[in-house]
């Protein structure tokens, strides 16, 4: 599902409940299955409804493969959607931005990959758009790597506990590999903007010369090149 680009303001939780005083409408019935709703993340990106007859009562809101998702029953009117959509998603992006300023460390891989989803719009104009970026506990020779054909992301769990400046550079690295599968200069030049690069660069490198006299299993290249992945213990 395409996104717009246009940014707005979100709402805040004052002009919410302003909203909950006014007339609800005529009960005008909402399609039955996915559809855009009228309101936005802050982001300006589209947010799904979700109407499905199984559904009896409540709300939910999640996200699914990066895209904002409000669950809701059929019954629910257009004109209550109005008021419980904006309602919900406020709460939604509330909750992740909660997550990402914790920096996103054990927590779920949803919550990594609206983080990785969040460095690619700020730092990369938003071209690297992974479909999963999950972390996993197989990867002791790699901070992370990246499969472009397929657009996934796997972190290490060793990235755990590092400072959220070494995992936004790890993520970017990654990212970056999902618009230039090896290292070129158009590889690092989609990287230069990252503020905390060398910085991050440089963490690493000491945290991979510490592994490789105390910690079997890290020592090794940033790098393990094969036909449709590219992984992040990175060289340069």
């Amino acid at each position: 599902m395409a996104a717009p680009s246009t940014a707005h303001k979100p709402r805040s939780p004052k002009s919410l409940d302003a909203q909950r005083r006014e007339p609800v409408g005529k009960d005008t019935p909402g399609p039955l299955g996915d559809s855009f709703s009228r309101h936005t993340l802050s982001t300006g990106e589209y947010v799904v409804v979700r109407r499905t007859a199984r559904r009896k009562t409540g709300l939910a809101a999640f996200w699914e493969a990066g895209q904002a998702v409000i669950a809701v029953p059929a019954r629910l009117s257009i004109e209550d959607e109005q008021y419980w959509v904006p309602r919900m998603v406020a709460k939604l992006e509330q909750g992740t931005s909660a997550q990402l300023g914790r920096g996103g460390m054990g927590s779920s891989d949803e919550v990594l990959l609206q983080r990785s989803l969040k460095l690619s719009k700020t730092y990369l104009g938003a071209r690297a758009v992974p479909v999963s970026v999950r972390w996993v506990r197989n990867q002791n020779g790699r901070w992370g790597s990246a499969t472009p054909a397929r657009k996934t992301i796997r972190i290490s769990h060793h990235v755990q506990g590092m400072p959220e400046w070494v995992l936004d550079y790890v993520l970017l690295h990654e990212l970056a590999h999902l618009i230039h599968a090896n290292h070129s200069p158009e590889f690092w030049a989609v990287l230069a903007g990252y503020p905390q690069l060398e910085m991050a660069k440089s963490f690493l490198e000491g945290a991979s010369f510490a592994a490789s006299r105390n910690i079997s299993g890290l020592e090794g290249d940033m790098d393990d090149t094969a036909e449709d992945s590219r992984s992040a213990m990175f060289e340069g």
